[in-house]
């Protein structure tokens, strides 16, 4: 036996876990197939990285079981993880909706996170093949290493240009662990020929609120020559099924709005009332959309009630998404049913954990996956750590 743990994947989660049992006393052994570690960390948050959100709640993640992430989370939060960020002495700042990024780049997180894993005496090998796995006499064997136990934190397939693939589901088949299918999350939706007007008017963004599978989201709507972007919709796309609608609400006191210009303008128009409070080229299309060509002086409030209620639910059926090549991060994953909300080690194969991106949790947009791959590495590594007490 040549290690005590082999972790799989040195991104976000994997370089916590490796970090989390390295210093805890257990031999590490970090694997990764890429020539770079933390490649997805890079480029997040446009390259300053939103490492975790002040508001993380277990409330603010998608899974089968909505209760399995909690336990990790509590144990270590974002405030555990802000400490480490200012004990290197890296600087941030808050965005909107308690968003927390580097003051400089996203290599300071790579870089503490390396600092991190040198402390606990981690041997990190890159371009290595890891797709060979190996399992007997209580031990896994891979790319010529031993250890009895085994952390899987090697993401899901989103951004396959950054090496990203579904290995984390081939592993968990030969191991017999059950996979929530995977789907693109916080991606693009495509609209077709029946939104034709809002594609081409690509480019032009508003405040929204964007609803979809139960959910509401109040930030950017982007409209591209595709369909549907920014950040509401990203947010609104993890809620999103096939063949179900998404209503997006532009002006939230519409019919006040409506009735004011009706009063105080009554030979204004449609579009004029609304660009003066959504951009002009929305605002054509969407009056053309409704249809009410008359001045607001003419109109009746049975006609102020229809145009109000289409602006706070205008509806799309979008026919897909932009896929995993757009997609920020993978919803499903390994089923939570198979694994310890409190360890991340799978219930019927003993060393074998799973963690990150390649189990069947997924954050909202905003920091909150990387708080997951934090909590959940931690948690990861602590327990392969204790296992060597035992």
């Amino acid at each position: 036996m040549t290690h005590d743990l082999i972790v799989l994947g040195a991104g976000a989660a994997g370089l916590m876990a490796a970090a989390t049992a390295g210093q805890a006393g257990a031999r590490v052994l970090l694997l990764d197939h890429a020539d770079k570690a933390g490649k997805k960390i890079l480029i997040s948050g446009g390259g300053r990285c939103n490492f975790t959100n002040t508001g993380t709640e277990a409330e603010n993640f998608l899974s089968e079981n909505p209760h399995f992430s909690k336990s990790a989370l509590v144990r270590y939060t974002q405030w555990d993880f802000l400490a480490l960020v200012e004990r290197h002495g890296i600087a941030w700042h808050e965005k909107t909706l308690g968003q927390l990024f580097c003051d400089g780049s996203a290599r300071q997180i790579v870089a503490m996170l390396l600092e991190e894993c040198a402390a606990g005496g981690v041997e990190l090998r890159l371009s290595t093949k890891i797709d060979d796995i190996g399992h007997g006499d209580g031990l896994f064997r891979v790319a010529g290493a031993t250890a009895p136990q085994l952390i899987v934190a090697t993401g899901g397939p989103s951004i396959p240009k950054m090496g990203a693939t579904g290995i984390a589901y081939r592993i968990a088949e030969r191991f017999g662990l059950p996979v929530v299918t995977p789907r693109p999350a916080l991606v693009p939706l495509t609209l077709g020929e029946d939104a034709q007007a809002f594609r081409d008017i690509s480019g032009v963004s508003s405040s929204v609120t964007a609803s979809a599978g139960g959910a509401a989201f109040s930030e950017a709507a982007l409209f591209t020559h595709r369909g549907l972007s920014g950040p509401a919709i990203l947010q609104a796309s993890s809620y999103w099924t096939p063949g179900a609608p998404v209503m997006l609400n532009l002006l939230s006191n519409a019919e006040e709005v409506l009735r004011e210009a009706r009063r105080n303008s009554p030979r204004i128009r449609l579009r004029s009332v609304l660009s003066e409070h959504l951009p002009n080229r929305l605002a054509e299309v969407l009056a053309a959309r409704v249809g009410l060509q008359t001045e607001m002086g003419n109109t009746s409030d049975k006609e102020i009630a229809r145009v109000a209620g289409e602006l706070q639910a205008l509806t799309f059926h979008p026919t897909g998404t932009e896929g995993f090549a757009k997609a920020e991060v993978t919803a499903g994953g390994i089923s939570t049913d198979a694994l310890s909300s409190r360890t991340m080690e799978a219930k019927s194969v003993p060393g074998l954990y799973a963690i990150g991106e390649a189990v069947d949790v997924t954050g909202w947009l905003g920091g909150y996956n990387f708080q997951w791959a934090w909590a959940s590495g931690w948690a990861a590594g602590q327990a392969a750590a204790e296992k060597l007490d035992r």
